[in-house]
């Protein structure tokens, strides 16, 4: 039986026809294919193995049509990708926050820790938060948080 997957990735793209990507590689045009057709070089920054020795991830070409319904331009993450991030152990935080030095963690169950008289008590996983004056607590999203567009990965 067959699978829907949907994906979300943060990509670096540059304008390129087919034949100029396949120059970029050092590749002949296959006799088959339409070197005026428009489309993007995109590098994958999520981790893939660096096929070219000039990028740190992994590149490939995508026609313009397919490439502008998979993607559209930004300066940062939106909400729902900066919580996937989260969710794969990245911390984030957004470039519009007033305080320095704040990011955000995600805390899986396995590190939550019960106090006194609540051992019957299953831990869920949680986002907290670094604050400006050095302290971690629990965070909560505000309707800017969620709706705002300035989400960054922190290294």
């Amino acid at each position: 039986m067959t699978q829907r997957y949907i994906g979300t990735k943060l990509i670096i793209a540059l304008a390129m026809t087919r034949l100029a990507y396949n120059q970029y590689r050092g590749w002949g045009l296959p006799a088959d294919e339409d070197g005026a057709d428009e489309g993007y070089l995109v590098e994958y920054q999520d981790g893939g193995k660096p096929n070219h020795p000039d990028h740190a991830g992994y590149i490939s070409w995508s026609p313009k049509e397919q490439f502008e319904k998979a993607y559209r331009p930004t300066s940062g993450l939106t909400f729902g990708l900066a919580i996937e991030a989260l969710k794969q152990g990245r911390r984030v935080c957004r470039a519009g926050w007033n305080g320095k030095g704040m990011w955000l963690s995600h805390i899986p169950q396995s590190h939550w820790e019960t106090t006194r008289g609540l051992e019957d008590l299953e831990g869920l996983p949680w986002i907290g938060m670094k604050t400006a004056d050095s302290k971690f607590v629990p965070w909560l999203a505000s309707q800017t948080d969620m709706l705002s567009e300035d989400w960054v990965l922190l290294e």
